[in-house]
């Protein structure tokens, strides 16, 4: 079974208004049939059905607050108000109820929830008829209207709470912000781990990210993120930031987004042809954190391949979320052991949630 810890079904299936059930070819075509226009429209990756067939039976799905539509002015993606993030994180997860309520998709709240459902995949003909397993997430806390309201989203199945996107938000500092968590925010971490919902260090800028690793004494991980040595900018973790990662016992999941893999990228110019981007550069990001570690146990996947974007901002040898399955060769011809490829593939997220989702 392969995992993702970061994908945005709910808020592509809403805010885009894409049909999740369909191949990725057929959402591809209805789009182009539509004239949808804009960035990541007409060139998606994802879908329930490319999820199966790349052996995905288990994903990181998200609850995100956030505006991306070509009738808003740009670069207005964040609410107005703290009542309508709730109001599109409340709609976002009608859906995923709704979808399981279809039989599409399975919600893991608890550790006998996961077990069985790793043991019903792991049956004979489990792949192709499984409902496809989530975690739900909240990226970027602003539809939490205040730090007491985390045991109503706890009780909904959230279990994975990021404080921040780009920019600011209600509770801390985000992507592209200098600073450190607002005032609200220390309130929210006490009542994140009084209930024992995993903080996603993800988006944090780096006093926010400081202050969350001083702060919360809690499971810890990074959904998504990429390494800074490698592509030097703030949305990528430092070394030091993940030797602290390290150290918790957080999982770090590599992000598929071209910028993140190749420096001087220039979002919205240039292109993965022109760039050269493949899943060798993945592999490079996997490598230097494997390095840091000593080992393979703490690196994963994380691809965020839905998160706005699709082919014109990914790898070359990614057409949908089922190429991602071909990383593993790549990293086996650098030297990883079957059993390192397993936990990158999939395992080391199993494992780190088979111990921190609460039992009952």
């Amino acid at each position: 079974m392969l995992v993702d810890a970061h994908l945005d079904l709910a808020w592509n299936a809403l805010d885009w208004n894409r049909d999740l059930s369909l191949t990725v070819e057929a959402i591809r075509q209805r789009e182009k049939e539509l004239g949808v226009q804009g960035k990541g429209r007409g060139v998606s990756t994802v879908s329930l059905p490319a999820l199966r067939q790349g052996g995905f039976g288990l994903v990181v799905a998200t609850l995100l607050a956030r505006l991306h539509r070509s009738d808003l002015v740009p670069g207005l993606q964040r609410y107005e108000s703290m009542p309508g993030a709730h109001g599109a994180a409340r709609g976002q997860l009608a859906w995923y109820e709704a979808m399981c309520r279809q039989g599409g998709m399975r919600m893991i709240c608890y550790q006998h929830q996961l077990a069985n459902h790793e043991a019903l995949w792991a049956r004979p003909g489990g792949p192709d008829h499984e409902p496809l397993g989530f975690i739900l997430s909240m990226e970027g806390a602003d539809p939490v209207l205040f730090p007491d309201e985390v045991d109503m989203w706890w009780g909904m199945g959230l279990r994975i709470i990021g404080p921040a996107h780009y920019g600011p938000s209600s509770y801390a500092n985000g992507t592209g912000c200098v600073g450190g968590f607002f005032p609200p925010g220390r309130d929210l971490l006490k009542a994140m781990r009084r209930v024992g919902m995993i903080l996603d260090v993800t988006h944090l800028a780096d006093e926010a990210f400081d202050q969350a690793m001083e702060w919360f004494d809690g499971p810890v991980l990074a959904s998504h993120h990429n390494c800074r040595s490698l592509v030097n900018d703030q949305r990528q973790l430092s070394d030091t930031q993940i030797k602290r990662l390290l150290e918790r016992g957080a999982v770090i999941g590599a992000a598929f987004d071209a910028w993140m893999l190749v420096p001087n990228w220039v979002r919205g110019k240039t292109s993965p042809k022109e760039a050269g981007v493949t899943m060798e550069h993945v592999a490079d990001h996997i490598d230097h954190i494997c390095q840091l570690a000593g080992n393979a146990s703490q690196v994963s996947l994380g691809t965020d391949l839905d998160g706005g974007f699709g082919t014109e901002q990914g790898p070359l040898d990614v057409d949908t979320i089922a190429d991602v399955r071909n990383l593993r060769p790549i990293l086996k011809k650098r030297g990883y052991s079957e059993a390192d490829l397993d936990g990158i593939m999939g395992v080391n997220w199993l494992r780190f949630f088979r111990k921190n989702l609460p039992a009952k």
